[in-house]
C-alpha cells in the first residue's frame, strides 16, 4: 500500500526589524521550501534514506547516539488481588490529570475515574477502589519507565525500556530476521492494553523496535509516538583518522539493509515491520531517525492490532495535542550550534481512525517544551530561543511566531521578538488570544503578548522580579499561578517559590508569593505533578528541601483573589516523597513512591487512610 502524497511546502520568514547579532552568530535565514513525499517503492525509500545517512554521518556515528533498535516480547505479566468489585455507585467529582489542552488526555504514572485510582510505579500497576480506600488489585509489569491512560474499565500501559532490560524477550519477533531482533543497547517501547473490572489483566500488547516520545487521548483514541534510529553498530576505530572513519561508517550504510531502518513490531505475537508505503520523507532530513504515529482505540475494546503506523523520516522531541490535531517538533541541536536556529513543524489531522499528515512548516529557534506551541481559532502560536543563553556574552533572545495553515504549509502570519535578550524561555502559557512567556538569566521578565490578531503580536506589559516561574497555570479573573525558583539579583538560585500574578491588566504584576528556601518541586518540570481543585480554590504543589536536612512533602494552599494562605501539608512522616495529587469527593489523595494518602480536602494533613504501593 502506497500513501498519498502530499506537496507540503514549508512557508518563508516575514520581514521585520531584527536586533544587531554577533559575527560569531549566524542567523536564521529563510524557511528552506520543504515538500513532504511519499515513497514509489523499497527500493526508493533504501537508496534515499543511505544517501542521507551519509552525509550525516560521523566519525563515530550518528550524533543522537542510539545505533540500534529492534521489538520487544512480553515478558509473562502476572495478575495480584481478588476480583473485587468496585463500587456501582456514580462517582462523585474528581480531578483529572493536569493537562495542557482540555479533552486531551496525557499519559502518566496516576489516573482517577472517581471510582479507582490506578497508578503505576515501580514495575507494578496497582488499583486502588477510592470508596473504600483500600487496595483492589495488582498486575506486575517488569521493568521499563511507565506510564498509563484511563478509559472506562480499562487502561492502556505504556512502557519504554533501554538496553534490553531483565525480562524482555530476545528472540520475540519470530519470523524476522535475526538482525532486526532486540538486543543489548537498544531501546524499545511496549504498549499494553489491560481490563480493570476485575483483577487486572493483560487482554493485548503491542512492543515496536523504538523509542517512546509521547502521546495523548481524545476520545478514548490514542495516538502513540515513537521514534527509531537505523540498526546498525558502527565500531570503535581508534586507529584510523577522522575522514576514514567516516569512509568506513559510509560503507556499513550502504550494506544496510531495508530491515536496519524501519521499525519492526509484534502485536499480540504476530511479527511485522513498518511499510514503506506508510512512511514519507521531507525533502531534507537526516536518515538517521523515523518517527512513527500509532493509533490505538482504547474505548472500542478491540485487539490493539498493528497499530495503523504512519511514518515520517525526520526526529520528534516535542508532541502538542490540540484535539483535532496533533503537531510533532523537531529541532535540529544535534547538528551543533550552528544549527540551533530551526525547529521543523509536523501537523496531523487525527480526526480520523488513522493520522493524516496535513501540513508542515518552520520557525527559527527551539521550543522549551510542548506549552511552546498553542492552537487557536486555526493559528498555530510557537514560542522558540535563538542563540546561545551561556558565556560571558550570551546571544540569545525570544520570539512569539503564529502560522496557519495554507494548503500543505504552515505559514507565517506574523511575529514579535526580541523578548529576553541574553537569556532563554523558562515557561511559556497561551490563553485563548493571549500569550506569556517567562524569560532567565538573572531576573525574570513576565511578557504579556496580545496575540488577537495573530498578523501583528503586541507586547502588553513585562515584570521584571528575581527569579523565575517554569511553569504558569491559569486562574479565572486575569491571574496565572507560577511555580519555580526564586533567585538572588545576581541569578543565583535560592530554593521554590509559588507566585500569583495578576495578568489582567496592561502590566504584569506579582500579587504574593510563598518560599521553601532550599528546596524544588517535581511540578517545576512537569505539571502532572501540579493540582489545582477549582471548586475550592485549593493549590497542591509537592516539594522536597535540603536545609540541614532533608524535608518532603505536599504543600495545600487557598488561592484567594489576591493571596496564597497555607492550609495544610501532607508531610513526609506520612509518606516517601510525593509524586502525584488528585480530588476525589470529600478527599485528597497524595501518591508517594511507596504508599498513596488519603487526607481531608476541607482539612488536609492528618490521614484518613494509607495505601501500600
Amino acid at each position: 500500500m502506497l500513501c498519498l502524497a502530499a506537496l507540503l511546502l514549508l512557508a518563508g520568514c516575514t520581514v521585520t526589524d531584527e536586533p544587531p547579532r554577533s559575527a560569531e552568530e549566524p542567523t536564521p535565514g529563510p524557511a528552506p521550501e520543504l515538500r513532504l513525499v511519499a515513497y514509489d517503492s523499497c527500493d526508493e525509500l533504501l537508496k534515499s534514506v543511505r544517501t542521507a545517512a551519509k552525509e550525516a554521518v560521523r566519525p563515530w556515528g550518528f550524533d543522537h547516539g542510539g545505533m540500534m533498535w529492534a521489538t520487544a516480547a512480553d515478558s509473562g505479566m502476572r495478575a495480584a488481588g481478588g476480583p473485587q468489585a468496585l463500587s456501582d455507585k456514580a462517582a462523585p467529582a474528581y480531578s483529572g490529570t493536569n493537562t495542557h489542552e482540555a479533552g486531551v488526555d496525557e499519559p502518566d504514572i496516576v489516573k482517577t475515574d472517581g471510582r479507582r485510582i490506578v497508578t503505576v510505579l515501580g514495575e507494578t500497576l496497582r488499583v486502588i477502589d477510592a470508596a473504600s480506600r483500600q487496595a483492589t488489585g495488582s498486575l506486575h509489569l517488569g521493568p521499563g519507565s511507565h506510564q498509563l491512560l484511563l478509559q472506562g474499565d480499562r487502561a492502556l500501559v505504556l512502557t519504554a525500556g533501554w538496553g534490553l532490560p531483565a525480562g524482555w524477550d530476545l528472540p520475540a519477533a519470530r519470523g524476522l530476521a535475526d538482525s532486526a531482533r532486540m538486543r543489548p543497547g537498544m531501546s524499545a517501547t511496549r504498549v499494553r492494553q489491560v481490563d480493570l473490572t476485575g483483577a487486572p489483566k493483560v487482554t493485548g500488547s503491542y512492543e515496536i523496535g523504538a523509542e517512546l516520545t509521547d502521546s495523548r487521548m481524545v476520545g478514548g483514541v490514542v495516538r502513540v509516538v515513537v521514534t527509531s534510529h537505523p540498526l546498525i553498530e558502527f565500531p570503535w576505530r581508534d586507529k584510523l583518522t577522522d575522514s576514514e572513519r567516516i569512509a568506513a561508517n559510509r560503507k556499513l550504510i550502504d550494506q544496510a539493509p531495508l530491515e536496519k531502518w524501519l521499525p519492526a513490531y509484534t502485536s499480540d505475537g504476530v511479527a511485522g515491520r513498518l511499510d514503506c508505503g506508510d512512511v514519507s520523507r521531507p525533502d531534507r532530513f537526516s536518515g538517521t531517525a523515523t518517527v512513527t504515529v500509532l493509533s490505538f482505540d482504547l474505548a472500542a475494546g478491540r485487539a490493539l492490532g498493528d497499530g495503523a503506523p504512519v511514518g515520517v523520516l525526520a526526529d520528534a522531541n516535542t508532541v502538542y495535542g490540540s484535539g483535532p490535531h496533533l503537531y510533532l517538533a523537531h529541532d535540529e541541536r544535534w547538528r551543533g550550534d550552528q544549527a540551533l536556529g530551526r525547529t521543523e513543524l509536523y501537523m496531523f489531522d487525527v480526526t480520523g481512525p488513522r493520522p493524516v499528515f496535513a501540513a508542515s512548516g518552520s520557525v527559527p529557534g527551539w521550543l522549551l517544551n510542548q506549552y511552546s506551541l498553542s492552537e487557536h481559532d486555526g493559528v498555530l502560536r510557537a514560542a522558540t530561543t535563538t542563540g546561545q543563553p551561556w558565556g560571558s556574552q550570551p546571544s540569545s533572545e525570544s520570539t512569539v511566531y503564529t502560522l496557519r495553515r495554507d494548503g500543505g504549509q504552515l505559514r507565517q502570519l506574523g511575529k514579535l521578538g526580541g523578548l529576553g535578550k541574553g537569556e532563554r524561555i523558562y515557561a511559556v502559557r497561551f490563553l485563548g488570544p493571549a500569550g506569556y512567556v517567562v524569560t532567565f538569566r538573572q531576573t525574570d521578565p513576565l511578557y504579556a503578548v496580545d496575540l488577537r490578531d495573530p498578523a501583528r503580536p503586541r507586547l502588553t506589559g513585562e515584570l521584571k522580579i528575581p527569579g523565575f516561574s517554569s511553569y504558569l497555570h491559569p486562574l479565572d479573573g486575569g491571574r496565572l499561578l507560577g511555580v519555580g525558583q526564586d533567585a538572588t539579583e545576581q541569578g543565583r538560585t535560592t530554593g521554590l517559590q509559588v507566585s500569583l500574578f495578576d495578568v489582567g491588566g496592561s502590566d504584569p504584576k506579582r500579587l504574593d508569593q510563598q518560599k521553601i528556601a532550599h528546596g524544588w518541586s517535581e511540578a517545576e518540570h512537569d505539571p502532572h505533578a501540579f493540582l489545582y481543585w477549582p471548586d475550592t480554590r485549593m493549590l497542591v504543589v509537592p516539594y522536597m528541601a535540603y536545609d540541614g536536612g532533608q524535608r518532603a512533602g505536599a504543600l495545600v494552599y487557598r488561592v484567594g483573589s489576591d493571596r496564597l494562605e497555607k492550609i495544610g501539608e501532607v508531610s513526609r512522616a506520612e509518606l516517601s516523597y510525593p509524586r502525584r495529587s488528585l480530588v476525589v469527593g470529600d478527599t485528597l489523595w497524595v501518591v508517594g513512591d511507596t504508599v498513596a494518602v488519603a487526607t481531608p480536602l476541607a482539612a488536609p494533613g492528618p490521614a484518613l487512610a494509607r495505601v501500600l504501593l
